[in-house]
């Protein structure tokens, strides 16, 4: 039998490939670049076979064929096609997107960006409906394993690629994002952190034009990256060791001193005050920190407050490089109206345009009912709502209450409507004062029941960290938000929204204009107040990401 020429073989499969993808994909369109984005730039950067399983970002990696398969079938541009293979010649062929036990953490993000574009903007290249389908479907799912050889992920890995380099070239001026920056958008290897600040900090463009000009948050947070790296290359910070309960204005021990150190390194506090004395200097300093930190700004020294100040500076500086990579997936210029919410500071944010008009205390899911990273547009306002008890809490929680207490429901406002297909009874809760909703919601459709409401609850808002809800975002302030987003249609009142909410009976309003929603997941940022902000790691993202992120 004759051997089978190594070139011939390689277009068998290729062939294979595209006929694979042909019979699953019949509906895809063409993708077409506007005129701008068809540059003469036939440069593509090199294969990087110095990328291997034991220092890449992801643990698995794409059959190259597939990807010429991908580029034929899909008919792509030449600018596309050159500048999607340059992105995985310097990835050498990893995923992107997955790694084996589901989506990256940046994946959540950009599909955050790419639904938020594909809302307000008129480029109907991104409305895929087959990707969004196998998005919300995977979206749903806890947990999910991906495996190389499936075409399936393989598949969705290429389009969310196409998606992206097509939402770079579309989206921002020319030479603002140069192509082996963008290759660059998404992690390649692991790095040791302060040889990634390093580079970061040296890197220079001829043009003098720089990402971090069309990004403020991210060159806000860039400039306190350097900050932090100069910090940890003079030796960090000693820690604090404290052993009185509380210290506060007027207290005169070592404590005192070792927190004017510490407080004078990062800032908060004028350096050279050497005395044992607590003063009003190092309350003010103090009640700074706390309030960076989302914690009570009482003024006062606490073990508890002495335990964040203690977390190294190689670490701080590991969080602001992450969420510096997640301030690439924000919107730049956004139009109108948004709503963020940022989970781990347990804040809403309103924006209209890049201006901020108010911001609210939130309460989120707790951990395992973690509130979903995403993109939603709120179109109803729903004024005395019922509340329909998602069937989980109703297996877990209220059938076991149902077994104890025959009067359980009635006690609780509550009626069955019926049984599902599972046998789980169906139950809701009346409209009044003590329902789990309060007295209104704001809808905007998901796949994730998530939704914002009013609460009966409101001392959880005086707490420090606010993860108590299971996935829904309790609002502090539901009568501002009910008349912030009824403000133009002039029939809705504030009088009426009053007695709409108080009325006890349900009252659907839609939105004559709906407002785009971002649940975004950010650690560390700089504020308004040009202050640098941390916060917990609520759902643990940051120390999964650092151990992909970083050798050490």
């Amino acid at each position: 039998m004759k051997k089978i020429p190594k070139l011939v073989f390689q277009w068998v499969i290729i062939f294979l490939c595209t006929l694979f993808f042909s019979c699953n994909n019949k509906n895809e369109k063409v993708t077409r670049l506007p005129k701008e984005a068809m540059e003469s730039d036939w440069k593509m950067s090199p294969r990087d076979y110095s990328i291997n399983k034991s220092n890449a970002y992801s643990d698995i990696f794409l059959d190259s064929l597939k990807l010429e398969a991908y580029i034929t079938k899909k008919k792509l541009n030449d600018t596309l096609s050159r500048r999607i293979r340059s992105f995985y010649n310097v990835r050498n062929f990893q995923f992107a997107w997955f790694d084996s036990k589901g989506f990256m953490d940046h994946t959540l993000n950009f599909w955050n960006l790419h639904e938020y574009y594909n809302i307000c903007s008129d480029d109907s290249n991104l409305d895929d409906k087959a990707l969004k389908k196998r998005m919300d479907a995977l979206l749903t799912e806890t947990s999910f394993k991906v495996r190389e050889t499936d075409n399936g992920f393989a598949n969705t890995e290429l389009t969310l690629t196409e998606h992206f380099i097509h939402h770079i070239l579309t989206n921002y001026e020319k030479g603002a994002i140069r192509r082996r920056e963008m290759e660059r958008f998404i992690p390649l290897q692991k790095h040791d952190a302060m040889l990634l600040a390093d580079s970061m900090l040296s890197k220079k463009h001829k043009d003098n034009k720089h990402y971090s000009d069309i990004n403020q948050p991210y060159k806000l947070l860039s400039e306190q990256m350097q900050k932090y790296y100069t910090i940890v290359k003079n030796n960090g910070y000693e820690p604090i060791v404290i052993k009185e309960k509380r210290l506060q204005k007027g207290a005169a021990t070592p404590t005192v001193l070792a927190v004017k150190k510490r407080l004078g390194i990062t800032g908060e506090l004028q350096e050279g005050d050497t005395s044992m004395m607590f003063s009003e200097n190092l309350v003010v300093a103090v009640k700074t920190f706390q309030n960076s930190h989302g914690l009570l700004e009482t003024g006062i020294i606490t073990p508890g407050l002495v335990k964040v100040m203690n977390v190294p500076a190689i670490q701080r500086l590991k969080q602001l490089l992450i969420n510096m990579d997640r301030m690439r997936w924000i919107p730049t210029d956004p139009e109108g109206n948004l709503l963020i919410v940022n989970i781990p500071e347990f804040v809403l944010h309103v924006f209209e345009g890049k201006k901020q008009v108010f911001k609210m205390p939130v309460v989120v899911g707790k951990e395992g009912h973690n509130t979903t990273i995403f993109t939603g547009n709120i179109n109803q306002v729903v004024f005395s709502p019922y509340w329909n008890v998602p069937p989980n809490i109703v297996r877990k929680e209220i059938v076991p209450a149902m077994r104890q207490n025959s009067g359980y429901l009635k006690s609780n406002n509550m009626e069955q409507t019926g049984i599902d297909e599972d046998g789980v009874p169906i139950i809701r809760q009346l409209p009044g004062a003590d329902n789990s909703l309060g007295k209104v919601k704001f809808l905007f459709p998901n796949n994730y029941d998530i939704y914002f409401h009013d609460t009966p609850a409101k001392e959880l808002f005086n707490q420090e960290k606010r993860a108590y809800s299971h996935g829904c975002i309790r609002l502090s302030d539901p009568v501002k938000m009910a008349n912030y987003l009824l403000r133009n249609q002039k029939e809705w009142t504030p009088d009426k929204v009053n007695i709409a909410m108080n009325s006890g009976v349900e009252k659907v309003v839609k939105l004559t204009n709906e407002v785009p929603v971002l649940i975004t997941y950010f650690t560390a940022w700089v504020g308004g107040n040009g202050l640098l902000n941390f916060r917990d790691d609520v759902y643990g993202k940051d120390t999964k990401l650092i151990g992909k992120r970083f050798v050490k």
